[in-house]
């Protein structure tokens, strides 16, 4: 669906919903879904054209409907490029700010002739790997997954506290040359972490993703856990980087958390600064909302961008994964001068 646009002198903001259907069910500790329901912003100048794709989360109090909202009512009215950036940055951090500065990234890359990367002076990307998804099912069914993987270098498997070790082993025993990923969505006690994590060690599982829900992590504070642990749900922006301290080890960025590309690269070197790792992270949506995280593989220990894989679509000059490897971004798909096709087709 397309909203109407709103126009001043030299801008133009159209915002579109889009239903993206899902391969396959996915499963997390919080519940379903079938389809990735994201919402898409073009900025014009009218000579140039910028996008950018967010996933609105109701873990964070979000649907399509307020973030499509929120988007087309910004008093927009007589704002250049450098003002429309100074409204963005007062939004809350979420999916509306993160489609919107995503989207005045690559106008401003048509603009200038050059690239997001350029712009930000950020080290080019290479081919990395990147973790492939299992959601919640029975052991049986989730080894049966990650065999069809052929021993993808790194899985991302998400995991209830229900039979925790027994999911975990079936898996290994189906991908026995992987590393895991376990990604529990705030969904363990204490207790499970501490009679699961030796023997998830054992199992070549490598980080463990927010175990317990945010806000209720005091548990972990000098936690001597043989894994590192990962926040997610925890972490948004740098104002939780001083409370993450000594409760994690890894940081996990996700644009739509973080507010857009802006802040998730100011809170990429502040969280290095402080001696966190770097996990990048994704809802599930297509290339386009990849793509400006991507830029930020050259600083992440781990990468975990393949939510383009779990969706039966994906956007023309999408992201190629070679076995678990993701290449670099095409610009032609986001954050480079020349303009995309499909973009072109849903401004028409």
């Amino acid at each position: 669906m397309s909203l109407p646009t709103t126009d001043n002198a030299g801008l133009s903001i159209n915002v579109f919903n889009q239903a993206l259907p899902l391969k396959s069910v996915f499963r997390i500790a919080r519940g379903a879904k079938t389809q990735a329901e994201v919402v898409i912003v073009a900025i014009s100048d009218g000579q140039h054209t910028g996008w950018g794709e967010a996933v609105p989360y109701g873990r964070y109090h979000e649907s399509v409907e307020g973030v499509t909202r929120q988007i087309a009512t910004l008093p927009v009215d007589g704002l250049s490029c450098d003002d429309l950036k100074q409204l963005i940055a007062k939004l809350p951090a979420g999916a509306a700010r993160n489609a919107l500065d995503c989207a005045w990234w690559d106008l401003n890359a048509k603009q200038q002739q050059s690239t997001v990367v350029e712009l930000l002076s950020l080290p080019p990307a290479s081919p990395c790997v990147s973790a492939q998804t299992l959601s919640i099912d029975t052991p049986q069914a989730m080894a049966a997954a990650v065999a069809k993987l052929d021993n993808p270098p790194l899985v991302k498997v998400k995991l209830d506290n229900n039979n925790i070790i027994g999911k975990m082993t079936a898996i290994k025993e189906a991908a026995p040359n992987s590393k895991f990923i376990v990604d529990a969505n705030e969904g363990w006690s204490i207790n499970d972490l501490q009679s699961c994590c030796e023997a998830l060690k054992a199992l070549d599982v490598v980080l463990i993703e927010q175990p317990l829900p945010a806000g209720k992590d005091q548990a972990l504070i000098g936690l001597d856990s043989p894994v590192p642990l990962c926040a997610d749900e925890s972490c948004h922006t740098r104002a939780e980087l001083n409370y993450l301290k000594n409760r994690y080890q890894v940081v996990n960025i996700k644009l739509d958390k973080t507010g857009g590309l802006t802040e998730a690269v100011l809170l990429a070197r502040e969280a290095q600064a402080m001696g966190f790792d770097l996990m990048l992270g994704c809802m599930v949506a297509s290339s386009l909302a990849m793509a400006p995280a991507s830029l930020l593989s050259p600083y992440a220990q781990y990468v975990d961008l393949d939510g383009p894989l779990l969706i039966n679509a994906d956007r023309e000059h999408g992201f190629e994964f070679h076995r678990g490897v993701m290449q670099p971004l095409n610009l032609r798909l986001w954050g480079g001068p020349n303009n995309n096709n499909e973009l072109c087709g849903l401004l028409k």
